[in-house]
């Protein structure tokens, strides 16, 4: 049923969105010169999938989990996108492909060793990374590895319909941070 869901809303969202995806991708032609990110990730079992994404930091960052990237790589409209969440946009045809599920654990980079075997261990890659879900709109993030994927277990052994657009919700109307980059002390 949720794999269902997915689809439709995906779908939906793609079509729905397109207008703002395009002028999306126009503003960040200018802001980066390459709008669109794709990135390998930790899929479903733990093989690799392309994450899409719209381009939020410079073209020379060096590819590493948010929680250890350099803050001035970030663009003025990189922060924008990250803020409103906007950059998860192209994440809908991940979901649609049925590399990603709308609401599941986010899927980590292949040298977060540690988040992967925590993961490993609690049965969290037997199923598909999402854009939202329980860690996400109660701001945990992938700099606390046991903690998110603790987090991730207990969503994925509770996750009904209710839960699934509860997440969404929640996520649409701006709870959780987002991607974030620790600032300069």
């Amino acid at each position: 049923m949720i794999r269902l869901l997915d689809i439709w809303i995906a779908f939906v969202g793609l079509i729905v969105g397109f207008p703002v995806m395009v002028l999306l991708y126009l503003v960040s032609l200018f802001d980066t010169g390459s709008p669109i990110f794709v990135q390998e990730r930790v899929g479903r079992h733990g093989k690799p999938f392309r994450l899409v994404k719209f381009r939020t930091m410079r073209k020379t960052a060096t590819s590493v989990a948010t929680h250890l990237a350099n803050v001035d790589d970030i663009t003025r409209f990189g922060r924008f996108l990250r803020r409103t969440k906007l950059d998860e946009l192209p994440q809908l045809w991940n979901v649609l492909k049925g590399d990603m599920s709308l609401v599941g654990p986010r899927p980590c980079l292949f040298n977060q060793v540690e988040l992967i075997q925590e993961r490993e261990s609690r049965g969290v890659l037997d199923a598909r990374p999402g854009i939202t879900g329980l860690a996400q709109v109660n701001d945990i993030d992938m700099s606390t590895p046991q903690l998110l994927a603790e987090t991730d277990a207990v969503m994925l052994s509770s996750l009904d319909l209710k839960h699934y657009f509860r997440y969404i919700l929640q996520t649409v109307t701006g709870k959780g941070a987002g991607d974030r980059v620790k600032s300069r002390e």
